[in-house]
């Protein structure tokens, strides 16, 4: 199942339970600001997750990914590929 946008596993993360986050699909303002960026653009263009949008990886994503306090190395952009994989 796809919860995230930007290809987060969110049963994968720590602020999950403590936030009582149900993943961005779910909920209308993250608990962690007013918005998520990659979140917003999603919604916007009508796609489920990043990996649909026609100038995937964009630059948003990969800040973000390979951020040096918040990232995670590429793992999410590599799961979103993975998602729109098995989609086919």
């Amino acid at each position: 199942m796809i919860e995230s946008r930007c290809g987060i596993l969110c049963g994968k993360c720590g602020y999950r339970a403590k936030a009582g986050c149900k993943g961005c699909k779910a909920i209308d303002k993250p608990f962690w600001g007013e918005s998520c960026p990659l979140k917003v653009c999603c919604e916007a263009k009508g796609i489920e997750n990043c990996g649909r949008c026609d100038v995937f990886p964009c630059e948003q994503l990969v800040a973000f990914a390979f951020d040096a306090n918040q990232g995670d190395g590429g793992r999410r952009i590599e799961q979103c590929r993975t998602w729109c994989r098995e989609a086919r």
